[in-house]
């Protein structure tokens, strides 16, 4: 795997590495060894799937306040998605600063997410998937967000807004 660097300490951008032959390719998607000689976090408590049915549509921003902060490792699976990730670290000197990636099937990237990152995506086709992983388990009462709108964040969303949820709306802005 490849990781690369986003400008933000601690976030990837992994890309894969295949072997091909006749058959086609064969690549490594995550390793635990790898992830730690790049000081992430290796832990992996589930993996959720989230299917999206309409273009433009934003889920997110989300994250987890301490104790439960968590990580997460996302691949798009079909479709295709805009994730942005935004450094909530009060004490970085990235503290607010966001950066953008498209994640497909064709482009097979993943996002790695560190603790204390909210993190939101924008589908860029109907009926897009993504898979991914999280480090620890989900915590109602540590859950955290961020309004996709904030004029202090103007995050450029590719795609006209088709659909966000009332929970996505309701976070405050900064």
């Amino acid at each position: 795997m490849k990781f690369i660097e986003t400008g933000l300490e601690g976030a990837f951008v992994l890309e894969l590495e295949p072997r091909s032959d006749d058959r086609g390719f064969f690549a490594r998607a995550f390793c635990q060894r790898e992830f730690k000689e790049h000081g992430l976090n290796p832990t992996i408590a589930q993996c959720n799937l989230a299917f999206t049915e309409k273009k433009g549509t934003i889920r997110g921003l989300h994250y987890q306040t301490p104790p439960a902060t968590e990580a997460k490792l996302f691949r798009c699976i079909s479709g295709c998605n805009f994730h942005v990730i935004v450094d909530m670290r009060p004490d970085s000197p990235t503290y607010l600063t966001h950066f953008g990636v498209k994640l497909s099937p064709q482009n097979r990237r993943a996002l790695y997410v560190p603790e204390l990152f909210a993190h939101g995506y924008q589908t860029q086709e109907d009926n897009s998937e993504a898979l991914y992983q999280v480090s620890e388990f989900y915590s109602p009462g540590n859950e955290a967000g961020l309004r996709y709108d904030d004029p202090k964040l103007a995050i450029d969303w590719p795609s006209p807004i088709s659909v966000v949820s009332d929970k996505d709306t309701a976070w405050p802005l900064l």
